[in-house]
Order: structure tokens, then sequence, then C-alpha cells
């Protein structure tokens, strides 16, 4: 073999380029095709040849070179990254009947009888990220975050040998692919037999260890990991030189591996449901023997035009599942049982008990979720029982073993007073977010502490509230921090603290005093949906906080809305509008919201869509045929008009399509105005 003292300057340049070729050929057959062409001494020795040559003509040394996987020194802190599109979560199933029922409610929204194929693949047990590449080289790589902000791991993710830094030629001008980074588990055990020798803790699981990995500021550390990656999406695709097509979601695995990803082969498209409950069986059989962690199968509609037309319900696809298989279970035994406060003042049971393993995961508490559970299950402090963990959900006790009592165990008692302030507990009926029930127990199950300023009410909201708005430079040791040194009491402080209140703290310098204020100033100009859903007001989550914001269009007006104007808002039941109602008319609201104000808050207030059908209000009931209702209504809301789910005196129109419901009597009993398809198509056309 030429070595590179052998090599003239000449040459040098043609050289480099033919390595960088033959070792990005065998990266791509080792990690892609699954097919080494060579032993890993060749790989190896033809990586430290380039090395050399690269040392000893720097001139000619790409910034995309294959031995550039170690990116300098390390960094301060991580930067924060938009999603130009917002990196989804799966709705789960667990059983047969829930994924029938989930191709059912699909088959509502095309039509019942057409054929749906479907597009199965692992859900990997990692951490979930985005890789950008402009003119084929790899420029950014981020987490998946709150899914729209997400942080800067570039140079981590270039550590790992599957994650190619140029594509394979033709590749697009700009590209962004989705996909899970991972440890296996010959690897976790690995670490944690040469952490057991040097007196160090283990890494739980292959999940944890991955997402730890990928978040080290020193991106050496996450190169000794040995991480590994896999594609599973094409999120964006820019190129007006190439007719690159994907009309299908398994077309897009195809591209991933021509552009020189590794996509994991356990996938398979399925004509029909009882295909797709086939596959799972097969995986779940064959997933113990796999090399990585794997909790379920990703089930897609393969129809990448039928995805479209099925969209997107809050956080996570209509199109998509995760079938997750049983929870893995473990028997321990409770030590105690504690109550923690939330930021709505609700408070919430935890078992505390001997450390277990249990879903590959050291699980020392569990939740109970609320008293009625505990009765319900008759737990005691002292009991066996037996706690299960399925994925990346809080693990819970799900059964006591009563047998196995000795007779000393202690039942359990909600506390009378906050296990954190002290204040008086009360059980609230559903939605009475202010007042206890005037009955006293009722159909609730929570109990909550009656101090509004209760600490940990508050440090709780104050996470809360600086998360919805994005303020990630005050995570909650700093928020804890300055409230302990008095710079804050509330949330709205936070906007009148300055750069010379932080920078005299311990272990605060300027410049990190500079960047929170910086932080804060950035996001004093909110939209109303955010500000809403910012307030934590019970019950109302960030699609209920839209559909406020849509319907008032200002604060002003949802302040000073009546009952009936809220529960008339669609997808808005009475449990909620009395909870958005009763937040209103608490004084003690009413000021913090003038305090942020007041401290330089500013709200966008967002406008309603004015057009043909504004001031009229739909009811949709049947299957319609020429679309699905969910583009017959956000045809309606493009044209201004609201979409109810419940018929009233005040419904403009109800729409009849095949086989309607209960609706359509309502609306002939009420008098209110019928349309058939016909008349509607008319109408919005």
């Amino acid at each position: 073999m030429i070595t590179f003292n052998e090599v003239d300057k000449v040459d040098a340049k043609k050289r480099i380029e033919n390595l960088s070729k033959q070792i990005e050929d065998l990266r791509y057959r080792y990690h892609v095709l699954d097919d080494p062409k060579v032993t890993d001494d060749i790989y190896e020795s033809l990586q430290r040849e380039l090395k050399g040559l690269e040392e000893k003509y720097p001139e000619f040394r790409d910034e995309f070179s294959l031995n550039n996987r170690v990116a300098g020194k390390p960094l301060d802190k991580f930067v924060k990254v938009k999603h130009d599109v917002r990196m989804l979560s799966l709705n789960d199933v667990f059983s047969q009947q829930e994924l029938e029922a989930w191709e059912k409610r699909i088959k509502k929204l095309v039509q019942e009888n057409a054929a749906v194929e479907y597009f199965c693949e692992l859900k990997l047990d990692g951490l979930s990220v985005s890789l950008i590449y402009e003119n084929g080289k790899f420029v950014r790589g981020s987490t998946r975050g709150d899914g729209y902000i997400g942080e800067d791991i570039t140079q981590n993710l270039k550590t790992i040998q599957s994650i190619p830094l140029k594509l394979r030629a033709p590749y697009p001008e700009f590209l962004e692919v989705r996909g899970e980074g991972i440890m296996s588990k010959k690897v976790l055990r690995d670490l944690n037999a040469k952490y057991e020798k040097e007196g160090k803790p283990f890494l739980a699981n292959t999940r944890n260890a991955a997402a730890g990995s990928l978040r080290q500021l020193d991106s050496n550390l996450t190169a000794e990991r040995k991480l590994d990656f896999f594609a599973w999406d094409v999120t964006q695709i820019k190129d007006l030189r190439l007719k690159i097509k994907a009309e299908k979601h398994s077309d897009k695995h195809r591209l991933l591996r021509e552009f020189g990803f590794k996509v994991d082969n356990h996938e398979r498209v399925c004509r029909n449901l009882t295909e797709v409950e086939k596959f799972v069986r097969e995986i779940e059989k064959l997933r113990p023997d796999f090399a990585y962690g794997t909790d379920g199968v990703v089930i897609s509609v393969d129809d990448l035009a039928l995805q479209n037309r099925l969209g997107i319900i809050g956080k996570a696809p209509r199109y998509m599942a995760a079938y997750k298989y049983p929870a893995e279970k473990a028997t321990t035994v409770i030590k105690e049982i504690k109550f923690n406060v939330g930021r709505t003042g609700v408070l919430t049971p935890l078992a505390i008990f001997e450390p277990t393993l249990v879903a590959g995961s050291i699980i020392g508490k569990a939740t109970l979720h609320n008293i009625d559970q505990i009765n319900r299950l008759d737990v005691r402090v002292g009991d066996t029982v037996v706690i299960q963990k399925a994925g990346d959900v809080i693990p819970e006790v799900v059964e006591v073993l009563p047998k196995m009592r000795t007779g000393k165990e202690k039942k359990v008692k909600v506390p009378s007073n906050c296990p954190v302030c002290g204040a008086t507990v009360e059980r609230r009926g559903v939605g009475e977010d202010l007042k206890p029930s005037s009955t006293g127990i009722n159909s609730s199950v929570a109990f909550y502490c009656t101090n509004p300023k209760c600490p940990a009410k508050n440090r709780r909201f104050m996470q809360h509230f600086v998360s919805v708005l994005e303020i990630y430079e005050i995570g909650p040791k700093i928020l804890d921090r300055f409230q302990k040194e008095g710079l804050i009491s509330d949330a709205a402080d936070i906007f009148s603290l300055k750069a010379d209140d932080i920078k005299g703290l311990e272990r605060f310098g300027e410049k990190s005093a500079e960047n929170i204020i910086e932080s804060i100033g950035q996001h004093k100009n909110v939209s109303l949906s955010r500000f809403i859903y910012s307030l934590g007001i019970l019950h109302v989550g960030e699609q209920t906080a839209e559909d406020l914001a849509q319907h008032f269009g200002s604060l002003d007006k949802l302040m000073a809305a009546p009952l009936d104007d809220i529960n008339f808002i669609e997808n808005i039941g009475p449990v909620v509008a009395q909870s958005v109602y009763d937040y209103f008319r608490h004084k003690g609201n009413i000021k913090f919201i003038n305090k942020l104000i007041k401290n330089g808050i500013k709200i966008h207030h967002e406008q309603k869509k004015a057009g043909k059908l504004t001031g009229k209000t739909f009811v949709i009931t049947g299957t319609l045929k020429s679309m699905s209702r969910d583009e017959a209504k956000a045809k309606i809301k493009t044209l201004g008009g609201k979409i109810s789910e419940s018929v009233s005196r005040l419904t403009s129109y109800v729409v009849v399509g095949d086989e309607p419901g209960s609706k359509y009597d309502k609306a002939i009993k009420l008098g209110v105005e019928i349309l058939d398809e016909k008349k509607l198509l008319e109408l919005i056309k």
C-alpha cells in the first residue's frame, strides 16, 4: 500500500479524493447494504492514510472529510434551532381492537370501503433527530425538543459513522431527513462492564444512553459511545434540477437508501389490516434478539396524498399510529407514598419503592394517578405490588399482591394539608378550578391545595410558562435560583429582570446574564393562542388555546365572554368552558395578566378570517361522497365559517351526508336549515 510519504504534492490531491471515495463506498456498503467488502483492519488502514495525507496537505482537506467526525473543543451550551416542519408525536395503540378502531376512524374520513395500504416499520428506542443537507453536504443536525424548537447537536451527530457527511449522487439541493440516534445492546453491555471496573454509575438503558450521549457538550465523549443511526423519513426535499418523486411512504425509504442512509430492513407494505397484524406478531417474536431496542411498530398510511388528506390532530398525525407491545412488569415493595403538587394545585400520589429493573430501566418510583386508583387497587404502604413501564410511559402501579401481606401494611390517606405550604386540601368537582363542590364528594378524583400562592404550584407553573413562551435560556434550576435569591416571585417578574440583577449572582457571569435578558426580550411578543396556553388554565391545552384565540380574536373579548359563548366553540365542552370562564373571573388571575402586560408582554391578536361564510356556523353529520368531512370543514373555515359539533338554535346550517346521526333529527326539531352535499358544494365553490 502506498503511504503518504511516497506521494508528492502533485498527486496528493488526487490521492485524497480517491481515498475519500473509496472509504465512503465502504461506509455505504457496511452501514446501508450490510455487505462489507473488506475487513475492519483494511478500512481503518485506509482512514489512517487519508488522515495522514490531510495533516500533511491541509490545503486539500475537505470540510466534510470522513475524518472530520469529531469536531473541535467542547461547547459551552447548545444553540436552539427552530424546525421548519414540526416534529410530531405519535398516537399509541396497544391492542388489535385499538388498531381496528384507528383504521375505522381513518376510513370514515375517506371512503368506508376504500382500500388502504399501510407501511410498517420498527419503532426504534432512541432519540429522534433532524438532519439538514444542502447541496449534498450535512450542515446541521438537531434534537426534536418540543416539536417546534430543538437543540443543535451537529458536532455530536458527525461522530456517528452511519450518518453520511455527503449524500450519494444524484442528490437534491436541499434535504431534511429524520431518524433515530440509537445505542446497541452490545455497546450498552460493554460500557457498563467498563464503568463497573471504573466505579462509575451504570447506563440505565439504550434509550437514555443514546439521548444522553447525543446531548454531551464534548463531541469526543459522544464518539466514545459508538452510536448508530437509522433514517425513517424524508421531511423536506427541494430541487429544480432533479425530478425526484415520492408518492408513497415506502418510496421515501427507497430514496433514503439511495442517498446513502442506513434504514432498518424490518419493514413491509401491507395491503390490509390483517397483514399489518401479522407483521406486528412476527416482530414481537423477533424483537428480543434484535441488536437494538424497539418497543413497537409504526404503522403509516402508505399513500402520501391520502396522508395529506387525513392531516394532523393536535401533536400527532391522523395517518400514523405506533403499536406498542405490552408493558414489561416487575414486582417490588412500596416503602412510602408521597403526594406531589402540580401547577394547578392538584395532589398526585407517588409510590416510592426499592429500586427495581423493569423495561430496561432502574425504577424507584411510580405514579398512582389519584386517590380513586389507590382505593380501587387497595394500595397500602408496605404492599408488594406489580409495576409496569412501556417505552417512555411513566411507570405505574397496576396490581397489589394481597397474599404477600404481613399485617403491618398501612392504608393511605390524602393529607388534609398541602405537603408543601400547609394550606387546606379540598376535593373539587370536575372543571371547578376555583371553588369546591357544593355537594362535597362528587365525580371528580382530584384533591387540590387551596393556597393560590403555594410555592409548588408557582414553581411548576413558572416552568410551564417559560416553556410555552420558549424562553429556553431559563430552565428549572435557573428559575429556582431566581426565586431563592428573591429576584422573582411569579412568572410576570421575569419580564422586569435586568442584566445587573443576574450577573452579580454566584456562577452567573456578564455574558450569561446578557444571554438570559436577550432571550426574555425576544419573547415579549407572543401570539394570543400561545399566551392563552401559557396561562396554565385547567383543561386548556395547545389546541384548545388555538380554538379560543381563533374564535374570540382578542384577549379582552375572551376575558369578557359569557359561559355560553365559550361552550359554543367547536371541540370545547362544558367542563373546559366552565374552567375557562372561571379562570377569567378570578381577581388573582386578572391581576397576573395585567402585571404581564405592564412588564412588557405584547399580545398579537389573531384576526378571524373573513369570507363569504363569515358569521355562519355549520354542523356536518353523515358521510360525504366527494370529500372527507375534514376537507369540508377546512373549506368552510377558509371562507370564514365556523364549525360546531353540536346543533343549537344558533346553528346556521346542518350539512347532511349518507347515514346521518341524531344531529339531523335535532336540526329538523329546531328548524335549522339543512344542506345536502350538492348544496354545500355550491356554497363553498
